[in-house]
């Protein structure tokens, strides 16, 4: 449901391209990864999956299902609260690794929060937390990198400029890639830098294809 509804809004947002190393939707039981940039990227990110024939589980702080209406589509899709920093934390990796042993994809954000800056311009994901590589080692799950480029300019800043960006998106541009599929290494450290990479990869394909200076500096530093 809640891809659904993503599907409707996001062209609001403008006109979304998403390109894919895959010839056909993610394998079942994957674990989707993607870059978290701004508020408006998560509805971004389903509209793109469902195009591909994917609705995920989401991995979720716990406070959405605090907001009238969101809460309720959260709960009924099946989607998963993160109560982070309490004793409830880890009941959010058991019930992703439910969901992939039932088929279901399961979407993560590697980063696990949104970037502090304030500014509109792409940049690299910021570092992972561990969850997601323990999520994998757990389950066994095939990890699936996508990068997204453009939410920011929809969504960022103080409250006058996310205004500013929702009145101006329909004439923006946001991309997302899905990258190939990977299997992480058992070691947390390793399999974490791993998925960041792959992430990055995937987000410096998307972001170049609307010319950010920013795709271009980290492809050139990689290269180095």
């Amino acid at each position: 449901m809640l891809s659904r509804i993503a599907a409707v809004v996001v062209p609001s947002f403008g006109r979304l391209t998403v390109t894919s190393d895959h010839a056909s939707a993610p394998a079942a039981g994957s674990i989707i990864v993607a870059n978290h940039t701004s508020l408006a990227d998560p509805g971004i990110v389903l509209a793109a999956l469902l195009r591909l024939g994917v609705e995920p589980v989401v991995l979720a702080t716990a406070g959405l299902w605090r907001i009238p209406v969101l809460g309720r589509l959260l709960e009924h899709g099946g989607h998963v609260p993160v109560h982070r920093h309490t004793h409830r934390a880890a009941d959010a990796l058991d019930e992703a690794a439910a969901a992939l042993g039932d088929g279901r994809h399961v979407l993560i954000y590697g980063e696990g929060r949104l970037p502090g800056r304030t500014d509109a311009a792409e940049a690299p994901p910021e570092s992972f937390r561990s969850g997601l590589a323990r999520l994998a080692h757990a389950s066994g799950a095939p990890v699936v990198p996508l990068g997204q480029a453009g939410a920011r300019r929809v969504t960022s800043g103080r409250c006058v400029k996310q205004i500013s960006g929702l009145l101006t998106a329909p004439a923006r541009r946001p991309r997302l890639h899905v990258g190939a599929s990977l299997h992480l290494p058992p070691d947390v450290e390793a399999a974490t830098a791993r998925a960041r990479d792959a992430v990055t990869s995937a987000w410096r394909t998307a972001a170049g294809h609307l010319g950010e200076p920013a795709a271009r500096v980290a492809a050139a530093t990689r290269a180095a």
